[in-house]
């Protein structure tokens, strides 16, 4: 499978939508100044700037080179303390015990390996250190709009169906991932709005944004299906539009926390 190239388009676009959601990350973690922090999957610095506000040291590492740039520049911006470093959840390039709090908003859900990326994030947090992640529950607009695209785009290329996707929104699932390494799971649910001037304009500043609309587009205009896809995908919005006078859908998603228990 070709990895997924995060830097196309322009994520800065999505970061600036999910900011509310790495800061209900950054507060259930709540790093304190001094502590060591790791944000998986960091994109353009979103949590690991907030971390790093708190006067947290921080390395935020994901697997976009541009994206990691962006990040560098704003926490220069800012005058932050935070670096960061090309990896992915699977394979972070960092010693073991190296974080105090480890975070990922939606980043690690995208791991190809969950257990061995749990196993990572395990072994680079210190033993009386907290995980804290969220992950998207998949219900709504946003989720039933995915994974129409995600159905044209693996027709388009004629790929059989796979398997389904990792629950990491599920307590359950999440237990089995991180209590093997001593870690107990807490979860909680948020809400996460996203607007726009109407129906149309959302799908259209994601498809022109986004990097995962611009990979499909890339597969699905050279075959005629692309307006297909943006009718369907026009309509379920339309569908659970919450704004008459504008577009508004919300999106659940869970901030899960991986600890051990206190003695």
């Amino acid at each position: 499978m070709t990895p997924m190239d995060w830097s196309v388009g322009r994520y800065e676009h999505t970061a600036a939508q999910l900011l509310p959601a790495a800061r209900a990350v950054v507060e259930r973690a709540a790093p304190s100044a001094g502590q060591r922090v790791v944000d998986v999957g960091c994109g353009t610095g979103n949590a690991a700037l907030l971390a790093a506000a708190r006067g947290a040291h921080v390395t935020g590492v994901d697997p976009a080179p541009r994206l990691l740039e962006v990040a560098r520049q704003r926490a220069a911006a800012q005058a932050l303390d935070a670096t960061f470093a090309l990896g992915e959840a699977a394979a972070l390039p960092l010693p073991d015990d190296a974080a105090d709090v480890m975070l990922s908003v939606f980043g690690v859900i995208f791991a190809d390996a969950p257990s061995d990326a749990a196993a990572e994030m395990a072994r680079v947090t210190a033993a009386d250190g907290r995980i804290v992640l969220s992950a998207w529950i998949p219900e709504g607009a946003i989720s039933e709009a995915a994974r129409a695209a995600q159905t044209a785009v693996r027709e388009a290329l004629g790929a059989p169906a796979g398997p389904p996707p990792f629950a990491w929104h599920d307590h359950a699932a999440l237990a089995g991932l991180f209590e093997p390494h001593g870690r107990q799971i807490d979860v909680q649910e948020h809400r996460l709005a996203f607007t726009a001037t109407s129906p149309a304009e959302f799908l259209d500043r994601e498809s022109d944004n986004h990097p995962l609309a611009i990979a499909g587009r890339a597969v699905l205009e050279p075959t005629g299906r692309g307006d297909a896809l943006r009718d369907r995908m026009l309509s379920i919005y339309a569908a659970a539009n919450e704004d008459a006078d504008g577009f508004r859908v919300t999106s659940r998603y869970i901030v899960a926390t991986a600890q051990r228990q206190p003695r």
